[in-house]
């Protein structure tokens, strides 16, 4: 009697799966093809991403041997402004760095446009981002004032970045230059007290301490 029992209640749980599935079939073939089809995405976009990273990556290279063969025109400023264009996280930076290092643009609001966009790419590393901060302060740091200069490095001197004790060394020789002595020293001083400092940087701070500001 337990065992007819038995079989009776797994014929109907059986009945019931069975009746389950019958009853929500549409919502589990939608279900199934939904994931199907994400996956087909992500695997369609990452090719596509991959290609274009490697199409930039030639162009790239293409304009930098034209600069390296003393060819100097249009083309290779387009092409690099192109390539910051495009919003490449590796690329972008390169081109606007090459720009910079071969003059072929000097007009500085162009340049800082260019660095607000690669710091602007969406998913790019945080620290990675932080550098093109800096390196963005240091183009300034000629001819910006001090409150501009500033404002630029805000992020970082906000954060426990990597690039927090170059930031800060950075505005130190600053306003070395500009003959603010005592904010200078306050600031290769903070960069000493900081646990967190890069080491090189911290003894760079140390050196221009003994330097520039011994009794």
């Amino acid at each position: 009697m337990e065992e007819e029992i038995q079989i009776i209640n797994e014929n109907t749980r059986k009945e019931k799966i069975k009746n389950f599935f019958i009853k929500n079939s549409k919502n589990i073939i939608f279900f199934f093809s939904s994931i199907v089809i994400l996956i087909i995405i992500y695997f369609v976009f990452d090719e596509l991403k991959t290609r274009s990273h490697l199409k930039i990556a030639e162009k790239y290279n293409y304009v930098v041997n034209k600069h390296k063969n003393q060819i100097i025109n249009s083309e290779i400023e387009n092409g690099l402004i192109e390539i910051i264009e495009s919003k490449n996280s590796t690329y972008s930076p390169l081109a606007l760095y090459f720009i910079i290092d071969n003059e072929i643009i000097t007009d500085t609001n162009k340049i800082n446009k260019y660095f607000d966009l690669i710091i602007g790419i969406n998913f790019i590393d945080e620290e990675i981002k932080n550098l093109n901060i800096y390196k963005k302060a240091i183009f300034n740091s000629n001819f910006a004032t001090e409150n501009e200069l500033i404002k630029i490095l805000r992020p970082i001197l906000n954060s426990d970045s990597i690039w927090k004790s170059h930031s800060l060394l950075l505005l130190s020789e600053y306003f070395y230059f500009k003959n603010n002595k005592s904010e200078s020293k306050k600031l290769l001083n903070e960069i000493i007290d900081d646990e967190k400092s890069n080491e090189n940087i911290k003894l760079e701070a140390q050196k221009k301490l003994i330097r520039d500001f011994s009794d």
